[in-house]
């Protein structure tokens, strides 16, 4: 038995699993250790790499270990399910991340420091905020039209919405009103803070220069620009923008065989929220394009006429996905190309 040279750590709230192998593979030590022994161990270690999936608590615990010496690698949690062998437990799981790291050709997560995972709350506020503010609309909409006021979807019209529910000659029932009024007015909270945090995000993006120069890309804006900036990966990640936009999620799921390519649908992979940003984007950018047909692309006013509306607006997200790869790799601001004759 050698000295151990890398070790998979299963990540938990409270009980840790170890497994510590030596350069050959050859198992060196199965250890569980409770949360407050986790640095007293990596301390008394010699230097080795550190191993863990990407979960809850993977980069603070990855910095935490990496101050102590050690180089620390995150590992996507689908990547480590094959090499767990028949039965799934703490020990089994921690063999196989230690496992899965010794491949020579296994990905890994960049980790993230305490700042980029600060800045990226933000977002997940806003996203949590913007949820509930559709749960309380549809949940208003729903009760409304139970007593025949029926209002156009869309957040334009939720004030019609709330006018209802404040107005005293509207016909509601007395036992009504005042319980959608409190839903009316939790909705209005909601919207204050929704905006409040767009604030935040508009001031956040005009005080980064990488932001200011994503938004002169058509499609993205203050909010795209600053998610991209602090949900991201580094750009060396990857190798070129293909690459990127494979890892978002917006190229298509392969199921190939036998030298015959089959396709489906975006793989959805990556980050989901950056994802739906994008498609976001590149949606209001096609709507742009296909009311005022003169200023949009060849490219794009040719996929227009010849695809779907969707479609369409997918493939425009996986070319606005390439290129801020570019411009978060080589600088620089976006050239619209020039038109030919």
């Amino acid at each position: 038995m050698g000295e151990v040279s890398i070790i998979g750590l299963d990540l938990a709230k409270t009980v840790f699993q170890a497994h510590g192998a030596d350069s050959s593979g050859a198992v060196v030590f199965r250890k569980k250790l409770r949360r407050d022994q986790l640095l007293a161990f990596f301390a008394g270690q010699p230097r080795c790499l550190v191993a863990m999936e990407a979960c809850a608590g993977a980069h603070f615990w990855s910095r935490e270990i990496a101050a102590l010496g050690h180089e620390t690698r995150l590992i996507p949690p689908s990547y480590v399910k094959p090499f767990v062998k028949r039965q799934k437990n703490d020990m089994a799981d921690a063999e196989a991340i230690c496992e899965a790291a010794q491949r020579p050709t296994m990905r890994f997560v960049a980790p993230k420091s305490a700042e980029a995972q600060g800045a990226a709350v933000v977002f997940r506020t806003r996203d949590l905020l913007v949820r509930q503010r559709t749960q309380l609309i549809n949940a208003l909409r729903g009760h409304l039209a139970e007593f025949g006021f029926v209002v156009r979807q869309g957040p334009g019209h939720v004030s019609r919405l709330i006018e209802l529910t404040q107005d005293p000659t509207s016909g509601l029932p007395d036992q009504a009103r005042p319980i959608l009024e409190i839903v009316a007015q939790s909705l209005q909270q909601l919207e204050a803070k929704i905006a409040l945090l767009d604030r935040e995000i508009a001031a956040r993006s005009k005080a980064d220069p990488v932001a200011m120069r994503l938004m002169t890309i058509p499609g993205i804006g203050p909010i795209v620009a600053t998610a991209l900036v602090a949900l991201a990966p580094p750009a060396s990640t990857f190798r070129r923008g293909r690459d990127f936009a494979a890892w978002v999620g917006l190229t298509p799921r392969q199921h190939s065989s036998g030298g015959k390519e089959r396709l489906g649908r975006i793989s959805k992979m990556g980050e989901r929220s950056l994802r739906r940003l994008l498609i976001l984007g590149a949606s209001s950018a096609a709507k742009v394009a296909a009311r005022e047909p003169s200023r949009a692309s060849p490219w794009l006013a040719g996929l227009l006429a010849r695809k779907p509306r969707m479609l369409v607006t997918v493939a425009l997200a996986n070319k606005i996905a390439r290129i801020v790869w570019a411009l978060m790799a080589h600088g620089g601001s976006y050239r619209a190309p020039a038109a030919t004759a």
